[in-house]
């Protein structure tokens, strides 16, 4: 099912295609993570977020990649954000998969493509991640792809009135 899925880089050719997934699964989104600013679905917010996503990508401080099937059809994101170099060589890893493409083993899949960008061509040695704990699937792909808990925070997300546990995970490039 994921055979022939890919991830790409983020490009200011994207914006239009990126609009659409985003307002389309905003109120998914927006029920199990942080919401985007207001200003992100209004006139020229996407255009905005792609232009600070392409200065972080050119700081070596983040790198936004779509996740695409084998068809060529935007599925889902996937990002490496808070790039630390010096001394740690580490990143923390996130992604969304549109609502409809949930269950077919996309997270797994991108995860894999993106740990292998992390720590081939990016140099990094450590990825950390997140996940509310209620998630099980989203536990299941950090797990799949060889992440291993280190924590818990309680009660530290707080969505439509209601506070979450997160589980911290992280992978290690093989030395």
């Amino acid at each position: 099912m994921t055979a022939g899925l890919s991830i790409q880089p983020l490009s200011e050719g994207d914006v239009e295609e990126l609009r659409q997934f985003e307002f389309l699964n905003r109120t998914f989104f927006e029920s199990r993570i942080n919401a985007r600013p207001p200003k992100f679905y209004e006139a020229g917010g996407v255009e905005a977020a792609v232009a600070e996503a392409l200065r972080e990508v050119a700081e070596d401080r983040g790198y936004q990649y779509l996740i695409r099937n084998a068809a060529g059809r935007l599925v889902g994101r996937i990002n490496l954000s808070h790039v630390r170099r010096q001394h740690f060589h580490s990143c923390e890893l996130g992604y969304r998969i549109g609502e409809s493409e949930n269950g077919k083993g996309y997270a797994s899949a991108a995860v894999k493509l993106m740990l292998a960008q992390a720590f081939g061509p990016l140099g990094l040695m450590r990825v950390e991640a997140r996940a509310r704990a209620d998630n099980m699937g989203s536990v299941r792909v950090l797990q799949r792809n060889g992440f291993t808990q280190f924590g818990r925070s309680q009660r530290s997300f707080e969505i439509g009135g209601e506070w979450f546990d997160v589980l911290c995970f992280e992978v290690h490039a093989l030395n």
